[in-house]
């Protein structure tokens, strides 16, 4: 697979995976239905495998890794501590005001990775 197209996958992914939080987020903030549909449950895990996929390829074939490169370095941390403030948002908040703080935080925590992808330099301000 060429290199643009698997950047253009990777950042494909990355929009959709943004798009499904978000709404997730609003869903459960109203206490929605629709997060009860089998797809919201798996839809998610198949664009973030995917996203996740695409990023280890690219990885390789730039020949730029974590903990060698610092923008990639800062990109996994501020990875991870998305993910850490998603589950928080869409399960483990234990009242509306976590639940909230943490998906607003997650999506600062988000355009934060998008600066640092772009710019690759893990202070993009």
């Amino acid at each position: 697979m060429s290199f643009l197209l698997l950047k253009t996958l990777h950042i494909g992914c990355a929009a959709t995976s943004f798009m499904l939080f978000f709404l997730r987020g609003l869903w459960r903030l109203n206490e929605a239905a629709v997060l009860r549909q089998r797809w919201v449950k798996i839809v998610p895990h198949i664009v973030d495998t995917l996203l996740l996929a695409s990023a280890v390829a690219l990885a390789i074939l730039s020949g730029q890794y974590p903990f060698v490169d610092a923008w990639l370095t800062a990109k996994l941390a501020a990875l991870l501590l998305y993910i850490g403030l998603g589950f928080i948002a869409l399960k483990y908040g234990r009242s509306q005001a976590v639940r909230v703080s943490s998906w607003l935080a997650a999506q600062v925590v988000f355009a934060y990775i998008v600066l640092v992808a772009i710019h690759h330099d893990p202070l993009p301000f």
